[in-house]
């Protein structure tokens, strides 16, 4: 390697000596299955041989539409048509490509928060005007949303969209009550209002199965993203989203797809071939049981070792440990005594628009094995005092 580059990251994560990180959102490695998709990968090109290594049909491959179409109608009761479904990047590159057709600049797009913070990020790139939404422990407040909707409708404003993740969502873990989600597609049936939705925790399921999805409710008003990102590996950059077909059409026929063909063709065909061979199903089942033993370790030693006042909502998915202080704490003098005590976090500010979450912590169990987990919560105890 030139020595240019031999000190360049390999790896988005960056490691900080002593720190235990719970800001990143990112996957244990020793929990991704390397042997099954090398396997899975010799196989993909020993069945299509220099097929896989072409470009790909603009919706994705068959063979895995058919697959996640299968996986879905199983879960939810509701298959997409070959219309209503595409191979995406992963939710990034899906939520990226939604607001270059379908929104344009300036157009008003709701979000309800807290939020993903890089999903703003995205949407600020257009950019859009971005209204927020409040919600509480239930999700997504409904009577706020008709609020906001009566009050932009009086300034002369239809908004194009909602962005939503309601299901073991970033960064709360919440899942959007079942009266809510009736609630919500009714509402986006009545304002013709597209929802966003981000779906990427959706297999992550730890006590039940995932609530019905808002595109199973609604599917002439949802664009649904889903991703493998979390459910099986990040660097495949591997996606998928179901909406109406004529977005699907649109999304499809734009000028990146028509260029360079479907995304990441032979990881899709690999992916395939994975789930083909149950690889992704056994998988899915290995992920949730480590996951839900790191849920509980951290959520357990949480509740032991932080101060009385602090509320800690364990989610039933996700990767995502939400942690409310008693008001008036100095979130950036808690920083620098979490750091000097050797854990981070991601502060709840960070997770709004424009104000609020000044007293909550997003905490991440996905990365560390559980006594390490263990070990941060006690690390933050301290901090708190």
């Amino acid at each position: 390697m030139s020595s240019v580059f031999a000190e360049r990251p390999t790896l988005q994560i960056v490691h900080r000596a002593g720190i235990l990180d719970l800001g990143w959102g990112h996957p244990d490695p020793v929990l991704l299955d390397t042997a099954g998709l090398q396997a899975a990968a010799e196989q993909t090109l020993t069945t299509y041989g220099p097929i896989a290594l072409g470009y790909g049909y603009e919706h994705g491959p068959a063979p895995l539409l058919a697959q996640i179409a299968a996986r879905i109608a199983a879960a939810e009761g509701r298959a997409p048509q070959p219309g209503e479904i595409m191979a995406t990047a992963g939710n990034s590159h899906a939520l990226d490509l939604l607001c270059t057709i379908c929104t344009r600049p300036g157009d008003t797009l709701l979000v309800a928060e807290p939020t993903y913070h890089l999903a703003v990020r995205i949407l600020r790139d257009h950019p859009l005007d971005l209204v927020p939404v409040p919600g509480d422990a239930g999700g997504v407040d409904i009577a706020a949303l008709e609020t906001t909707l009566a009050r932009l409708a009086a300034a002369g404003k239809q908004p194009r969209a909602l962005y939503s993740i309601p299901t073991f969502a970033n960064p709360t873990g919440i899942s959007l009550a079942d009266d809510r989600r009736r609630a919500l597609a009714d509402l986006a049936v009545a304002h013709d209002l597209l929802i966003f939705e981000d779906d990427v925790y959706r297999e992550l399921a730890f006590d039940a199965p995932a609530p019905a999805s808002l595109w199973s409710m609604a599917p002439g008003q949802v664009v649904r993203m889903g991703s493998f990102s979390k459910s099986l590996a990040p660097g495949l950059r591997l996606g998928y989203l179901t909406a109406p077909a004529p977005i699907i059409s649109a999304l499809t026929g734009s000028g990146v797809l028509d260029s360079g063909g479907g995304v990441n063709h032979f990881t899709a065909l690999l992916v395939a071939t994975y789930m083909a061979n149950g690889g992704y199903a056994a998988g899915v089942e290995r992920l949730r049981a480590a996951y839900r033993e790191r849920r509980d370790a951290l959520c357990d030693a949480l509740e032991a070792r932080l101060p009385a006042g602090c509320q800690v909502r364990r989610p039933a998915g996700g990767f995502f440990v939400w942690v409310d202080l008693p008001p008036g704490t100095d979130l950036r003098t808690l920083g620098e005594r979490a750091e000097a005590q050797g854990v981070a976090y991601l502060p709840g500010s960070k997770f709004f628009l424009a104000g609020g979450g000044n007293s909550a912590l997003r905490l991440s169990f996905s990365l560390y094995a559980p006594a390490q987990l263990v070990e941060a919560a006690h690390r933050l105890g301290r901090a708190l005092g």
